[in-house]
């Protein structure tokens, strides 16, 4: 099924996510399930559970919490003095088109990755998306290929928790580079920053390769 066929009346696969299924080195939640069937058990699950939108970084950011029904591993790991020695750091980047950053992670065949119990779903605005797909057109895409929905799924972080834990401190950093560099365009928050530090300081990603696509 084409990606522009990945939708309901709510919400679209971006092809930001489409990571999560193809790419064997991507760092973080790796999803093993059919696409299409991934979006109708999303749209299920939203509306009888209430159609409810929890809000995120951003007024075109909001998250929806479903329990783990793909079978997804934990997307990170807590950095222990059992594990420590276990990191693995050196330079990535998520796509060809942006700047390598310094990372660092666990390779699944180090360490035991226990089942999630939640998959937070983040998404963007079809409005938000289609202004980043302009600026960065090499990686993204044309806007016109976007589906005539309100809410594109940018992103499945598979977690114990049903609330938002925060995003890299690189992630943050890049979004406030603005859409010409990768990021979102809007401006570093000081506070949540010191919070994502305090986070990954004790946390690391996930992959199953020798070195991830991207923090």
């Amino acid at each position: 099924m084409a990606l522009k066929d990945l939708h309901g009346d709510t919400f679209f696969l971006d092809a930001f996510a489409i990571r999560q299924w193809d790419d064997p080195n991507y760092g973080g939640t790796r999803i093993s399930y059919d696409k299409a069937e991934f979006v109708a058990k999303v749209h299920e699950m939203f509306k009888a559970s209430g159609a409810k939108l929890v809000d995120g970084y951003a007024p075109f950011c909001k998250h929806v919490f479903v329990p783990n029904f793909v079978g997804a591993k934990v997307g990170a790991l807590r950095v222990s003095d059992d594990n420590r020695h276990l990191l693995r750091s050196g330079y990535t980047k998520r796509r060809p088109e942006e700047l390598a950053v310094l990372s660092r992670w666990f390779r699944a065949c180090d360490v035991t990755v226990p089942d999630a119990a939640y998959l937070d779903l983040i998404l963007y605005s079809r409005e938000q998306l289609v202004k980043e797909y302009a600026a960065m057109p090499t990686a993204k895409g044309s806007p016109d290929d976007l589906p005539n929905v309100p809410w594109g799924i940018i992103s499945v972080k598979a977690q114990y928790v049903d609330y938002e834990t925060p995003m890299q401190p690189i992630t943050m950093l890049r979004n406030a580079l603005g859409r010409e560099e990768g990021g979102s365009g809007v401006p570093l928050d000081r506070d949540a920053y010191s919070k994502s530090v305090e986070y990954w300081e004790n946390h690391a990603t996930i992959t199953l390769g020798d070195k991830p696509n991207g923090e």
